[in-house]
């Protein structure tokens, strides 16, 4: 595919696309029923309906029977470690190998025309953000994951919280599955705005931050602090009356999920001719500018509190326009 027919690159290298970035159809007035009918395939496609086939997968064939989860046993939570931790490595690894080792697609589509396994940097583990990242991922990211799966699953099985069945509760049930992208949408807006706030950046957020540059191992490359109100999004099965099928469905969004953000490419190429949008755009933006779109565009939370930057000069002057009032506040306080 010839990327210059889709976006522009400059003398860095760096591409972006030619139309802005926008929010999902959702949450707006008027009303857009014809924009929203349009937009709806890309809510289940391709992301959504993978994440929510990868629960039943799990419910189906890695765990146990409910009456072995009532007991917390080394058997069956390491098995499930490990399965998490192969499904991850297979998942995450595919667009590693695709696109930052075999560089199958060069550098079309990709925002950041630099490679992070050619750059040093001291704020990464050896001066590598791969070895760095996959370090976090895996040493403290799926040990919380699992831990937060098994914690569900238990409660669950011992009837601690209501659960809810498919055959007695079929509409509540499937409304519920149709919400989990809209649950982790608020929850992540939420958690992200406040480890913005000065000290728990510095000492949370910051750690996911130090990949300016996001490539798919980058995706759940957190402090630990941040890696358990991440991948906690669960835990909100466990509040509102659910399934625990629906709370697997909702931790895979989030864990499985974080990679469309952090890919790093616009479009991922099939064909020559053929690609999937990463849907990737609004979050590097993040990445690159810090403290712009805070959500993932699904419900417009950084429209509302001014905070969207679409890619556009209308936007970059808009988060300057910002960025100098927050600096003129500052100035005055510190006056005072």
């Amino acid at each position: 595919m010839d990327d210059l027919q889709y976006g522009t690159r400059n003398k860095r290298g760096d591409w972006a696309p030619n139309e802005p970035a926008g929010t999902a159809p959702l949450f707006v007035f008027p009303p857009r029923p014809l924009a929203v009918l349009k937009w709806l395939p890309s809510y289940f496609l391709p992301y959504n309906l993978l994440f929510a086939l990868t629960a039943v997968v799990w419910w189906r064939y890695v765990l146990p029977d409910v009456e072995v989860m009532k007991t917390l046993s080394a058997g069956w939570v390491l098995r499930l470690f490990i399965v998490n931790c192969v499904a991850l490595l297979v998942f995450f690894g595919a667009f590693e190998l695709r696109l930052y080792i075999l560089r199958a697609q060069g550098s079309r589509f990709k925002y950041n025309g630099k490679w992070p396994s050619e750059q040093k940097n001291k704020a990464f583990f050896f001066e590598n953000q791969n070895i760095d990242n996959m370090l976090r991922t895996f040493g403290t990211g799926m040990p919380i994951w699992t831990a937060i799966e098994v914690a569900i699953l238990y409660a669950y099985a011992n009837g601690y919280v209501p659960w809810l069945t498919f055959a007695e509760h079929p509409v509540y049930l499937l409304c519920l599955a149709l919400v989990v992208p809209i649950i982790h949408e608020t929850h992540f807006f939420l958690l992200h705005r406040a480890i913005h706030w000065g000290p728990l950046y510095k000492w949370v957020h910051s750690v996911h931050h130090n990949s300016v540059n996001p490539s798919p191992w980058s995706s759940l490359s957190m402090h630990p602090v941040e890696q358990l109100g991440y991948l906690g999004v669960a835990f909100w099965h466990l509040i509102i009356p659910s399934n625990p099928l629906l709370a697997l469905y909702q931790l895979h969004y989030a864990g499985f999920g974080a990679i469309p953000g952090h890919v790093g490419f616009d479009k991922i190429e099939l064909t020559e001719g053929a690609g999937v949008d990463s849907h990737a755009y609004i979050h590097y933006l993040h990445h690159r500018y810090f403290e712009v779109n805070y959500g993932d565009g699904l419900i417009p939370f950084d429209r509302w509190f001014g905070t969207f930057h679409d890619g556009s000069k209308e936007g970059e002057a808009r988060m300057q326009a910002r960025y100098e009032k927050k600096k003129a506040r500052a100035n005055a306080a510190a006056i005072k």
